[in-house]
């Protein structure tokens, strides 16, 4: 373990040594190098590596730059999904229901499937329910209320359809905890696809709903 803990290199070494042994790469390897480049270049130049011994204290540093990056990340990839769905006349709703939501749940499906195969998966479960949990109850109102301090006004939200889509909403959450009570508490292969159906269920009602009140159309 102290072997390794000294052999440990910081993302930004890890990053010059990958550039420099491109030649020494399998072309598998060589092409993942460089379509992470940019990023692993910024995230290493920016981002103080405190997993490399002696470098604990950067600890806070490490965890503001990274939710900088998050924010000016996700900050992008809205603006991005706003910007394709007006061009090819898709709802906002829609494209966030769909490409924004498996953005942002990306990192929750690799976390949780880490501590699944370490055989906690409780803790891969609970995880996915309160990051959403911390979505709704603070990832909304903290910025609303941001916004209405300094502003001094409301936030306009839009609201048609809202409550059909809560109420559908509450009865898929009922949908997947029926599906776990039946599979006996176990994650399998059943209760995945279980999941799967429910999902595409779900985004099937919703964009079928969309079409039938004319929303579609640039």
């Amino acid at each position: 373990a102290e072997l390794q803990a000294e052999t440990t290199k910081s993302m930004w070494q890890t990053t010059l040594e990958n550039v420099r042994n491109l030649g020494a790469m399998s072309h598998r390897e060589r092409a993942v190098v460089i379509v992470c480049l940019p990023l692993n270049g910024l995230l290493g130049a920016t981002v103080p590596d405190c997993t490399v011994p002696g470098n604990e204290k950067w600890c806070y540093a490490t965890f503001v730059a990274s939710i900088c990056w998050i924010g000016g990340l996700a900050f992008l990839m809205v603006r991005g999904i706003e910007t394709i769905g007006a061009q090819i006349g898709v709802p906002v709703f829609i494209m966030a229901l769909t490409f924004l939501a498996a953005g942002t749940s990306v990192p929750d499906l690799l976390s949780s499937v880490v501590v699944a195969k370490q055989g906690k998966g409780d803790m891969a479960v609970s995880s996915s329910i309160g990051s959403n949990i911390f979505d709704v109850a603070v990832g909304l109102p903290l910025p609303w209320l941001i916004y209405t301090a300094y502003f001094d006004e409301p936030v306009t939200v839009g609201g048609q359809g809202v409550g059909i889509s809560i109420a559908i909403l509450l009865f898929m959450v009922l949908c997947v905890i029926f599906s776990v009570m039946a599979s006996g508490w176990k994650m399998s292969r059943t209760l995945g696809a279980a999941m799967f159906g429910l999902y595409i269920l779900y985004v099937g009602q919703e964009i079928l709903r969309a079409a039938l009140n004319k929303q579609f159309g640039c």
